[in-house]
């Protein structure tokens, strides 16, 4: 039997139930996130960047204790062991003084051990392959340990600047920088690896810009035992001018530096 409301052409009322139900919010189910395993959380502090620039900070002061420890600069007088001579000599001692670049032992002092050791043309060829080696090993170092944790500090408008020269024109920045005397090696590698230079500019803008500082000393130390030589003299005046240039450009400049 029908009731009153459907047989007066009404409409039906739902039953409670239903009404309960399409009135009902559906409320999302909260899953429980389970935490990283230990060995998870401690690779992800071992990975962080400040974590990987203190490993940077480590290895570069265990580097710089290893040559106050081995004094490589005993080369110059007690020459090289003679058990190591010809083509292997040249491959020990380029990759020695790549890995003594990255230590920060000078380079004019290497250089001119080279020439001692080798003469000119050899001198210059080990030095120039370590030169590179050397610099890519730092720079390497810097990219993959330092880069992400200097970045964010690089706020000073002189800091901002030089990260900027060297981001937008690697290349010609880089050669500057090498040809100009008196910068240090290892600082030079260090600051284009926090910033966004590329491999390639970086590499060849160090090997092109380092051969003329290169060779003055490793023809000055090839000569060494004929100073009254002219190649020997030259070979002084390519150190020399290059020096006291960079020193007057520096010295003219310090008021336009300060001014910043």
């Amino acid at each position: 039997m029908l009731d009153a409301t459907t047989r007066s052409g009404g409409t039906a009322t739902a039953p409670p139930r239903a009404a309960a139900t399409e009135l009902a919010v559906t409320v999302p189910a909260v899953v429980a996130v389970a935490p990283a395993p230990p060995l998870v959380r401690l690779g992800r502090v071992l990975l962080s960047p400040w974590a990987r620039f203190s490993l940077l900070v480590a290895l570069l002061a265990g580097a710089g204790a290893s040559v106050l420890l081995f004094q490589p600069q005993k080369l110059l007088a007690d020459g090289w062991p003679p058990q190591l001579g010809g083509a292997t000599a040249a491959v020990v001692f380029a990759l020695a003084y790549g890995v003594c670049t990255v230590a920060f032992v000078p380079r004019p002092l290497l250089n001119l051990a080279a020439g001692a050791l080798f003469g000119s043309a050899v001198g210059l060829g080990v030095s120039m392959v370590g030169t590179v080696l050397g610099a890519g090993l730092a720079f390497g170092l810097g990219r993959v340990l330092g880069q992400d944790a200097l970045r964010p500090l690089l706020r000073g408008r002189l800091l901002m600047a030089a990260d900027g020269q060297l981001s937008r024109h690697g290349m010609r920045s880089m050669l500057a920088a090498r040809l100009f005397p008196g910068l240090p090696f290892w600082g030079v590698n260090y600051c284009a690896a926090v910033s966004r230079m590329g491999w390639t500019s970086f590499l060849v803008a160090t090997a092109l810009g380092s051969i003329p500082n290169t060779a003055a000393y490793v023809v000055a130390g090839a000569r060494a035992s004929s100073p009254t030589s002219p190649i020997f003299l030259i070979a002084l005046a390519a150190i020399a001018l290059p020096t006291v240039a960079g020193a007057v450009v520096a010295w003219r400049k310090r008021h336009h530096i300060r001014g910043r």
